[in-house]
This record gives structure tokens, sequence and C-alpha cells, in this order.
């Protein structure tokens, strides 16, 4: 397959779609596959959050109202300007009003212990510390241009980075932390688990098989919530051992939100980046629109090395932001799947000269982090948070076979599985009223 467009001009291109997340795992990280790991889920019983059943007017239990009062009164003694306050005690309000309802509903964490209020405390404590440290004070943590590797405390001593003074000065106490776990931990108990959903499992089987034998794998998928990454990580690990150490490995692109957004950055800090400007923003500022248009093909460069090296795993929502609800309707439609996007990374496959496969990827995560009905350009939206069930679906391969001439028909198939993978979920997570 040839296309006229070249990697300069895809990396330009990407803003047409720019919310888009990627992840890469060495095959050579992921251990041999054991015996065939299949979830066992209840099926849904009583539905216990969707976006008009909002967990944020739940009456909250003693235990629960005494934390998340003590937890409120900590951050305002803390807090470096006022104007904080309103957005920062929403979130609060939103995680412990979540992580109560899981409590009653009898959810475990994966330990088998029960979900408490010192639990919802203890993570909302460590996120917002670890918000005003990296994202607000002086020590604001400084992300690479292009690409981030993520921290997770160096466990293995591999990690030169831990080796440099100004590094493990700007981390400060937190230089052990593993970031990637506390963004985990953090949604995890508001994933209602015993209920959500992993379906397809046969062709996330061949995908992790392919991996495993150097070549590359590009999920494509809808995205639904900013806490995708640990949706895929939470559900993942509920297949098996060897997907959760899949997902571990994941590197995303993503846009410039994720590293300049004060409470998205701590979860940023736990994941590998590639960071690319939206055609918007680039095009907000004349001034820097040169600069970050660099910075866009030195990591389209950093991808394409990696599909050469093989042995990719790659996520990427090619619609280049979260699916939105319809205020009318109160339904979730996913977003169309935006061809130049699908375009790049068929482009990128190839270039590579590494057997690349495509597949589907379904996602329904929208009620755990609702979205803002209408799209935001700056950061700092308000967040929300449910207890919810959730759910992905792998779909079958699709063949990257055709001309210039025929990629219309590629991604329009891509685009059709995922939605009926999405309506399948929605179908089996008792969810049918956001079916479009």
């Amino acid at each position: 397959m040839k296309f006229s467009s070249s990697i300069v001009s895809t990396a330009v291109l990407l803003g047409a779609g720019c919310s888009i997340h990627a992840f890469t795992t060495p095959a050579s990280s992921i251990a041999p596959r054991g015996p065939s790991h299949a979830t066992s889920f209840s099926p849904p019983s009583a539905v216990f959050s969707t976006t008009e059943d909002k967990t944020s007017s739940t009456t909250l239990p003693p235990d629960f109202q005494a934390a998340r009062d003590q937890s409120v009164a900590a951050l305002q003694s803390s807090l470096p300007s006022p104007s904080l306050e309103g957005p920062l005690v929403h979130f609060m309000d939103e995680y412990f009003a979540a992580l109560s309802v899981a409590a009653a509903s009898g959810a475990t964490n994966p330990d088998g212990s029960p979900i408490t209020a010192r639990q919802a405390a203890k993570e909302m404590s460590a996120t917002l510390q670890f918000g005003m440290k990296y994202g607000l004070g002086p020590a604001k943590f400084t992300f690479a241009s292009a690409s981030h590797k993520a921290l997770r405390g160096n466990p293995d001593g591999a990690d030169e980075r831990y080796s440099d003074e100004s590094f493990l000065a700007m981390l400060g106490p937190h230089d052990q932390t593993d970031f990637y776990a506390a963004g985990c931990n953090f949604f995890r108990p508001a994933m209602d688990l015993r209920r959500s959903l992993v379906l397809g499992q046969d062709h996330m089987a061949e995908a992790l098989e392919q991996i495993r034998n150097g070549e590359n794998v590009v999920f494509l998928a809808n995205h639904q919530s900013e806490a995708d990454p640990q949706v895929v990580s939470c559900l993942f690990e509920t297949v098996g051992p060897e997907y959760g150490d899949l997902a571990a490995h994941v590197t995303y692109v993503a846009g410039h939100k994720v590293t300049t957004d004060p409470l998205a950055i701590p979860f940023s800090m736990g994941r590998n980046l590639l960071c690319i400007h939206s055609k918007k923003h680039i095009d907000a500022d004349p001034e820097t629109k040169s600069a970050k248009s660099a910075q866009n093909m030195r990591a389209m460069n950093e991808m394409l090395q990696m599909f050469k090296s093989g042995g990719c795993a790659i996520w990427v929502a090619p619609s280049g932001g979260r699916d939105r609800r319809n205020v009318e309707t109160g339904k979730i439609p996913i977003a169309p799947f935006d061809q130049k996007t699908v375009d790049m990374f068929r482009l990128m496959g190839n270039k590579s000269k590494t057997p690349t496969h495509f597949y589907p990827m379904s996602m329904v995560s929208y009620d755990l982090c609702p979205p803002p009905d209408f799209v935001e350009a700056g950061v700092g939206e308000q967040r929300n948070v449910r207890f919810t069930r959730i759910g992905i679906k792998i779909g079958e391969e699709v063949p990257n076979v055709g001309g210039a001439e025929k990629r219309h028909l590629f991604t329009e198939r891509a685009d059709q599985e995922a939605r009926e993978g999405y309506a399948e979920l929605l179908k089996g997570l008792g969810m049918e009223q956001y079916i479009p």
C-alpha cells in the first residue's frame, strides 16, 4: 500500500484528530503466556451509577462524611489560592461519594479487602499532594518536549534518571513513588470490576502473540474518559497477569493537556508519553507554532522508531477526543474515526517494514469520569467521578491491505466494528439507554 502523504505531513495532519493515546511494549518485556485466564463476571443487576444517577447527590455514611470533612479542612489550610477551593472540593465530593457507593455495594480491592473511607482519604490526599507539588508549586514537574518515561521509583536500578541529582531534587521526597500504580490505585476502587466486561479475549490473545513475535499491534479505539489509561490497565489485569504486564508498559501519545493541567500531571507522570500538540493548539499562538510543530515531528519520528524496533502495541483514539453525551437525548454516541489519523498509523506501520496489525477496540467508561458536554480548549475542567461498570471489547483484526484509493474502506470498517462492539458492551453492562 502506498500513500502520497509523508511522515512530515502526517505529523501536521495529526492535529485533525489530537487527543491521541498510544502505548508500546517491547516484546521481550512480556512474559510468555501460560494457561488461558478467562475473566468471570457476575451478570449486571441493579444499575449502580449512571450520568442521571449521580453519586455526588448521595448522602454519605458517617465514616465517609467524617473522612471527607477532614480532607476538605486539610485542603483549605494548604491551598495556595482560594480560587482553587471550589473545583477541588467538588472533585473530593465526587470521589468520596463514588467510593461510598462502592463500599455499600460490597466491592473490594484486588486483595479482597473492603473499600473504606480511610482508603478514600488516603488516595485523595496523595493525589492532591502530588497535584499541588508537581502541578502548581515551585517544583512543578517539567516533561521532556516530545516524550516521557513513566516514573516508577526505579525498582531495578536501570533508570539512569534516578542517578541525576537535579532530577531527584525535582521529585523531592517522592523519588521512590510508583506513579503508575498510584494512578491505578486511585481510580480502581471507583470501577465496578465485578460487573464489568472484557470481550473479544480471543482477539486479545492473538494480538499479544503477535507482539511476542516482534510484530506491531495497533488498537483503534473510541475514547470516553480521562481515566481511560487506568481503565485499560485495570481491565487488562482482570484477564491475566501477562495482560497486566502489557498495560504497565503503555506509552501514550497525548495532547498538551495531560502535561499542563495541574490535576492531570501526577497521573501523566506515571505513564510513558509521546506528546503531540493538536492543530487547534498549534494555531492558537503564532509565535510558538513552529516550535510546537517541531515537537510533533520529533514525537512522530520517535514513534516510527518504535514501529521499526517491532513488538509495539499502540492504542490510538482516531476520533481526536472523548465521546460526548447528546444533551437532548442522553445517549452517548462514539465520535467518528478521523481518516487522516488512521492513514498516518497505517503509513507508519508500512514504512517501518515490520508487520503491523490493526484491531478495533470498543470502550465503555463514560460514567467513570463524565467529560464536559462540550469541548473545552483550556485546562482545568471540572472533574466528576462515578462508581460504575466499565467495559472493553477487542474486535477482529482489520486486514491492512489496499491502496490509497480504498483507504476510506479500512477506516469505515474499523469505525463500524468499534460501534458494534460498543453497542454489545452497553447491552451486556445494562446501559442500553446510552446506545445511539
